[in-house]
């Protein structure tokens, strides 16, 4: 997963009783966008952190962290507002705030490629520590509720 996708999709599916397609879409549009990181940081590994493509990589991250909240969101909208994944998540102010930082990362890479490969990494660096929401509510309900 990305730095930004700090729940795992499998996460998140353990507390869906049912899929549907807008799921399936939205996670296959998810997994698109991560099988994309192999190359973007390859690419910028290739070119010495050009600007170029520490730009692209970014992108790619961005891109990671919008298909994970389009998810999120279709698998809340479906539950309702109730739901076991929006009760389990509250606010997710990480996940809110991580697209924004990449969006800053991105612009500060078109002043300095170090820069932005710097503000990257505080995003990885607000993940290091694995959310467990998810699990301390299925520990607390022992299932799904929707």
């Amino acid at each position: 997963m990305s730095a930004s996708t700090g729940t795992t999709t499998t996460t998140l599916f353990q507390l869906v009783r049912q899929v549907t397609g807008g799921m399936l879409w939205s996670n296959l549009g998810l997994l698109f966008c991560l099988s994309l990181l192999p190359f973007t940081t390859a690419w910028m590994d290739e070119q010495s952190f050009g600007t170029t493509p520490v730009v692209t990589y970014g992108v790619n991250l961005l891109l990671c962290a919008i298909a994970y909240f389009i998810l999120q969101t279709v698998i809340e909208r479906h539950q309702g507002r109730d739901g076991a994944l929006a009760t389990a998540l509250g606010r997710d102010l990480k996940a809110k705030t991580s697209p924004w930082i990449y969006v800053a990362g991105i612009l500060a890479t078109l002043l300095a490629a170090w820069l932005g490969v710097a503000i990257y990494t505080i995003v990885a660096l607000m993940w290091l520590v694995p959310d467990r929401r998810v699990e301390r509510y299925i520990a607390a309900h022992g299932s799904a509720d929707e």
